[in-house]
């Protein structure tokens, strides 16, 4: 009669092969997540396919959200090897993957990114202050004491300095790591400056998580997918509308779009690195550190994603927008890579 062990050891052999077989059926890395990494991704996979005998890796643009949920969903080759994110993983995302048996996760930084509000050059440029635009795309503001449904419907009403021209800002969804660091960086330190909010998360903690967190849905903001390239074409044929998104979308589209100014400071790369401009945030992706040596490839990725060349100071990715880390930092990541390095919150 066959013990319970053997029962369990011979299931699992049978998912070890599983997979093994599984495997020969996909010999290319697959990686999902954040559309602001998507571009620097791009640019490594198709250097990586070009250098090595690997295949180029296969990269979808799902939004660091829903690219997490996706990496998180378990061990084997119909899921994710890799997944870019333009946030930290949550806590609450490490525990979905646990249950899902995805154990070991190593985390990989690349660098820094700036979060624009950006429009044509054929319109006024902006000078903003967070406060501002908290002021134009919250849901609720506070007027005369009370909370009230954003009532401005042009930038003039909220202060006479800003152009006399409808709010109207193009942005990414929920799902989004771009949003996700747009609501902490813009909408969340906004409200804690504005007294009639501070009292209130004073008093309901819960309250005012809410009144940060949600954008008007009246149509002056738009959630526009998470395709950036397409919002850039549509502040082309819209200049009265803005648009949301990482730098390196406007440092590539430099000749048609420009960036506002936030709180005296533009969007630059020497004001991103040395921390002047108050928009600007991490970048990392996640590696699943069970598909290593199942998929191949997947460490030389990371090998070559974290090289000097790559993500050095003077690397090709800076090429494209990436704000490099500090040397000592890519070196610690590059070894995380090469080790396997276990996150640990």
């Amino acid at each position: 009669m066959t013990s319970s062990f053997g029962k369990v050891a011979a299931i699992a052999a049978l998912g070890v092969i599983a997979m093994a077989a599984q495997a020969e059926a996909r010999d290319q890395i697959r990686i999902v997540g954040s559309s602001t990494v998507f571009p620097f991704a791009t640019v490594v996979a198709e250097n990586f396919g070009k250098v090595t005998s690997y295949k180029t890796p296969v990269i979808e643009s799902t939004g660091s959200g829903g690219g997490l949920k996706l990496f998180c969903q378990g061990v084997g080759t119909e899921h994710p090897d890799i997944t870019n994110s333009s946030r930290r993983i949550k806590k609450s995302e490490i525990e979905l993957c646990a249950t899902n048996g995805v154990a070991e996760i190593t985390e990989i930084k690349v660098g820094f990114d700036g979060i624009v509000l950006a429009n044509s050059k054929k319109a006024k440029h902006y000078d903003l202050t967070r406060e501002q635009i908290f002021l134009a795309l919250a849901k609720e503001v506070p007027v005369d004491g009370k909370l009230v449904a954003n009532p401005y419907t042009k930038w003039s009403q909220i202060d006479k300095s800003l152009p006399d021209e409808p709010i109207e800002v193009l942005g990414p969804p929920p799902t989004s790591g771009t949003r996700d660091a747009f609501v902490e960086l813009v909408m969340e330190h906004a409200a804690e400056n504005i007294a009639f909010l501070k009292d209130l998360k004073n008093s309901d903690k819960n309250k005012f998580k809410q009144v940060y967190g949600s954008m008007r849905e009246d149509g002056k903001f738009i959630e526009a997918g998470e395709n950036d390239n397409l919002i850039v074409q549509k502040l082309e044929a819209n200049p009265a509308a803005l648009g949301i998104f990482g730098f390196s979308f406007l440092d590539q589209n430099a000749d048609k779009i420009q960036g506002s100014t936030v709180e005296g400071n533009n969007p630059t790369f020497e004001k991103i690195a040395d921390g002047a401009y108050p928009v600007s945030r991490s970048l990392y992706f996640y590696v699943k550190n069970a598909h290593v040596g199942v998929i191949p490839g997947i460490q030389e990725y990371v090998a070559e994603f974290t090289s000097t060349k790559a993500a050095g100071q003077e690397g090709y990715l800076t090429d494209k927008g990436l704000i490099p880390l500090p040397e000592a930092d890519r070196k610690k990541y590059e070894a995380a890579g090469a080790n396997l390095t276990k996150l640990v919150l």
